[in-house]
């Protein structure tokens, strides 16, 4: 098992980040589906009253997705996986500024795989101790990554000078060419907390597949997170009321593309 903390510093305020964050993942499902890959939205609904996930966050919006990833795994995981075992399933509970994500494959790893993101958003500049309240056992195991989307480095597949923070100046917000100590002169700023826990019960492969599924959230993270600033002059100034009806028009869009459309979007880079 391997649990790493991301701690991702934005631009931005917490409230602006809740629409920017689901508008982003509406527009990038768009992009990565099609040809019978990508993802497949089976529920998108409130759901209220849930004790067990974190302190008092017990309402909001929960979603389940099936992610279809054929060509987007390296290579050696397509050689040793049986066909149709390469899908996830995703439960989300979004009570938001607390998220948590929970991915396996029940079908075929059944319990003996899990990846679990738990999200918590904070205006400030990444600086808490232990946000997630973890045990001095916990504590040990976890690895704080901080990820800059101005300065750290991404594989050329990934960059677009469009979605270079760098490059970027926002007309709405005048926010944007972000230098090098960006962290510490601009203003708003927070962070959000991202603990990814891993485990991949799996004898010779545990080690290499969990290492290369948190080295493949990070750079999900990073890239992500580089668009979704980048974007901001597309989903700022839209309320949740607009983010709900978008995420309807964009499973009905899903639906047609992963029957009808070609191969495309994030892929593996074949380590």
């Amino acid at each position: 098992m391997l649990i790493k903390e991301f701690r991702v510093i934005l631009p931005m305020t917490v409230e602006e980040y809740q629409v920017a964050q689901l508008w982003s993942v509406a527009k990038s499902s768009k992009e990565n589906t099609g040809g019978g890959e990508g993802i497949v939205v089976l529920k998108n609904e409130a759901f209220h009253n849930k004790t067990d996930l974190f302190q008092n966050y017990c309402n909001g919006q929960y979603t389940n997705k099936i992610y279809k990833l054929q060509s987007k795994v390296p290579w050696w995981v397509r050689r040793l996986a049986p066909k149709g075992s390469l899908e996830l399933h995703e439960e989300a509970w979004n009570a938001y500024p607390y998220c948590r994500t929970v991915i396996n494959n029940p079908d075929y790893m059944k319990e003996n795989f899990f990846i679990k993101i738990e999200s918590l958003h904070i205006q400030d500049d990444g600086s808490l101790d232990n946000p997630f309240n973890l045990s001095k056992d916990q504590l040990n195991k976890r690895e704080v990554v901080y990820i800059d989307i101005a300065n750290d480095p991404i594989s050329s597949a990934d960059y677009s000078e469009s979605e270079d923070p760098t490059k970027f100046f926002s007309k709405k917000t005048g926010r944007g060419n972000l230098q090098p100590d960006w962290r510490k002169t601009t203003k708003p700023i927070m962070c959000a907390y991202k603990l990814v826990t891993v485990e991949f019960k799996w004898f010779g492969l545990q080690g290499k597949v969990e290492k290369f599924i948190q080295s493949s959230e990070r750079r999900l993270f990073t890239r992500f997170h580089r668009q979704l600033f980048c974007w901001i002059d597309e989903w700022h100034g839209l309320t949740m009321q607009d983010i709900r009806r978008i995420e309807d028009e964009v499973q009905k869009e899903l639906e047609k593309e992963i029957a009808e459309g070609k191969v495309k979007g994030f892929v593996s880079n074949d380590e």
